[in-house]
């Protein structure tokens, strides 16, 4: 996302970066799940924006983040540009990997499961509330809902091994007004492929969307 900023201050376009409750570097504990609330702190710092006299143009979100932008345009019709970068459709795939087999068992045992990363370190606690609130986010019935008058770019890297490339074309199956662009070779963080990722997501910002000749040259990869 630094690197999208960057290009982006290159172009003179003015971008707003932040860390939702818990994650990177703000404050707050994290939250397992927590879409429901991430939307509303999204919701909190676009209208602060505005009350700042700032204009909206698009959102920009990354894996999480990704899924949280398209539910806030599905809830808030408000923006009229989102990319979603390597976000998750199928939101009840990838817990057994974080969260260790018999996750669901455990849980309703416990009430709670201590991730700890490979040194053994914990790093945060998933409750039963928390892991139903991902489970009952229904992210088939949020793409529907989007406007067909909101664009929306979904970036995803052909080699991510945390959210399946698969994915993505579930985006494209069920968004109105929706452009897909994979990228070759890319990972989850696009580690190798920052400035392609950037480039791309500048171009749809910039992109005119009655041009349809232009939007049609817009990423060599769109899915039949």
């Amino acid at each position: 996302m630094v690197t999208i900023a960057n290009v982006f201050e290159r172009a003179k376009i003015s971008s707003f970066r932040f860390d939702f409750a818990g994650n990177g570097e703000s404050e707050g504990s994290f939250q397992y799940g927590n879409y429901r609330r991430e939307v509303e702190d999204l919701r909190s710092v676009l209208q602060h924006l505005r009350g700042e006299n700032r204009v909206i143009s698009a959102i920009v979100g990354h894996s999480k983040g990704g899924s949280v932008v398209l539910l806030y345009v599905a809830k808030y019709k408000d923006v009229q540009a989102v990319v979603n970068i390597s976000g998750r459709f199928f939101l009840e795939r990838g817990m057994e990997w974080r969260l260790g087999k018999d996750y669901f068992k455990r849980i309703r045992e416990n009430g709670f499961i201590d991730v700890r990363n490979r040194k053994g370190k914990f790093e945060y606690r998933v409750t039963e509330e928390s892991l139903m609130d991902r489970l009952t986010t229904n992210t088939h019935e949020a793409c529907l809902s989007i406007h067909e008058n909101c664009r929306v770019l979904t970036v995803h890297g052909t080699n991510d091994s945390i959210v399946h490339v698969t994915d993505a074309s579930e985006f494209a199956k069920h968004i109105k007004n929706h452009k897909l662009c994979l990228i070759e070779g890319a990972d989850h963080e696009f580690t190798s492929h920052q400035h392609q990722l950037a480039s791309t997501v500048l171009a749809f910002f910039k992109l005119d969307p009655k041009d349809s000749v232009q939007a049609a040259k817009f990423c060599p990869r769109w899915p039949v």
